[in-house]
């Protein structure tokens, strides 16, 4: 045994569980099947824009431990996110909020919003607990707001019908009225100025990484090499699908650099419409405000179109699909994880769980703690 750990994945689950390792005095390696480490937060300059490679990842929390966290490895800017609705060119503010209310129908003031909102819920027949996300959508904003903004957005996204998806996807919405259109409101919220991949190379200083290492080509090796393995890769692969396969939701980037200081005017766009094949447009450089670190503007822009799909065996798994087949399944591959006594699953795809980054920050350093205080 050459190591007290060996961390399959160098998301922000393995670096910050293999930080916490090291400074314990433990012996660390970490292998990532990509050529690249910091797992789906990985970012990469083009013309002194850091480009978010699998997504915009807009770091928020409401933790100050996890925040102060952070911080040890990153400075972050005062980034906040305010996306816009393009519905066949009609644009909206996000999250909804009374901007939202006074484009699509003139009121002015809270209480006229509210009215026309109760109003378009009764006539929606909606009276009762919300059985699915369409009739969860309406009661919290109506059904113009459903039909324009969320109904082709959330249909696109998910691959189905919004009257046959779960409610509590969008139990959370935004739903504001007042004229405050930060979309997480967290107290503490922005992107590391540098990148992510800076914040996470910096997590790993120090700690041995081997890059474009298949874990499962040869896994007795690798287990033979450690104490334990700390598996931040899709559980039902751990188990090579014994139980069959858990269902996610895919994304693929189109990326596009533009001889053009400026694309959209801002980072987040949603196309709304079910006719726009893209669910969104990301234009990386308003993230860093279109300055380089020095402080310059930027003088081109990248832009990148998100097209969301079903998962498919060779596929990158983002969004595990939390419906009642899903879950029960992922409960027959949890059991089956309580029975590997030298391996920590950890992270979205180790946990079948969406998480948001300052979660997966909060569970690695829990998962550390244990182990740790354990041993």
């Amino acid at each position: 045994m050459m190591y007290d750990y060996v961390i399959v994945g160098t998301g922000l689950f393995g670096a910050v569980f293999a930080h916490q390792a090291k400074l314990a005095g433990k012996r660390v390696l970490m292998i990532d099947k990509r050529p690249h480490i910091a797992g789906n937060v990985y970012t990469e300059e083009i013309e002194g824009i850091h480009v978010h490679k699998y997504g915009a990842h807009i770091f928020h929390t409401n933790n100050k431990t996890v925040w102060d966290y952070v911080n040890l490895f990153a400075d972050f800017n005062r980034f906040t996110n305010s996306p816009v609705a393009n519905y066949k060119g009609e644009l909206y503010s996000l999250p909804f909020n009374m901007y939202t209310f006074n484009t699509m129908w003139g009121v002015k003031t809270p209480e006229e919003a509210g009215k026309i909102i109760s109003e378009q819920r009764k006539r929606a027949g909606i009276t009762s607990e919300p059985k699915n996300l369409e009739e969860q959508a309406i009661s919290l904003v109506g059904t113009d707001i459903y039909e324009k903004l969320i109904k082709g957005y959330t249909e696109k996204q998910w691959g189905r019908p919004c009257d046959q998806l779960p409610a509590f996807i969008i139990q959370r919405l935004p739903v504001r009225l007042t004229f405050d259109n930060n979309y997480f409101n967290s107290l503490y919220q922005g992107i590391p100025i540098g990148g992510y991949t800076k914040l996470v190379a910096s997590m790993m200083e120090g700690i041995e990484v081997c890059l474009e290492t298949d874990y499962f080509s040869e896994k007795e090796k690798w287990d033979g090499m450690a104490g334990k393995i700390v598996f931040t890769g899709a559980v039902d692969s751990y188990f090579d699908f014994c139980r069959g396969h858990l269902e996610y939701r895919t994304v693929r980037f189109e990326d596009e650099l533009l001889d053009i200081p400026n694309y959209q005017g801002n980072a987040v766009m949603n196309y709304t419409d079910a006719e726009t094949p893209w669910t969104r447009i990301i234009e990386h450089k308003w993230f860093q405000f279109g300055k380089d670190e020095t402080g310059d503007d930027l003088p081109k822009t990248v832009i990148s179109r998100e097209f969301s799909s079903e998962w498919k065996p060779g596929d990158e798994p983002y969004y595990p699909v939390n419906d009642a087949k899903n879950k029960a399944l992922y409960k027959e591959y949890e059991e089956l994880t309580k029975k590997e006594k030298n391996v920590i699953f950890g992270g979205r795809l180790g946990q079948y769980t969406y998480y948001d980054m300052d979660k997966v920050i909060e569970s690695a350093l829990l998962a550390v703690k244990r182990e740790l205080e354990y041993k």
